[in-house]
């Protein structure tokens, strides 16, 4: 491969990264904005977060078994375990 082709290839995969990295960026400030209204409806609603957690999540954290809770929330909403355990230690307290 000669120079001017690798410059090529380097330049469309700049490119190419570049253009995600933005569309990242933007679909990252849209989901911010869209939690931002549900979490407005929720309030107008009078709609707890405990309200939105699956019956079975919360009778796991009240009984102390925070890990099964945890691994029962992240399987039944597919959050993140972060999320996850946020929301059990919310549940304990």
């Amino acid at each position: 491969m000669d120079a001017l082709t690798a410059l090529l290839v380097i330049l469309v995969g700049l490119t190419a990264m570049a253009t995600l990295e933005s569309r990242a960026r933007r679909l990252d400030r849209r989901m911010v904005r869209l939690e931002q209204k549900i979490d407005l409806l929720l309030k107008q609603a009078d709609i707890s977060d405990r309200e939105l957690v699956p019956a079975e999540v919360t009778a796991l954290a009240r009984a102390g078994e925070e890990i099964s809770a945890i691994k029962k929330y992240r399987e039944v909403t597919g959050a993140g375990l972060l999320e996850a355990k946020e929301v059990v230690d919310r549940l304990k307290g």
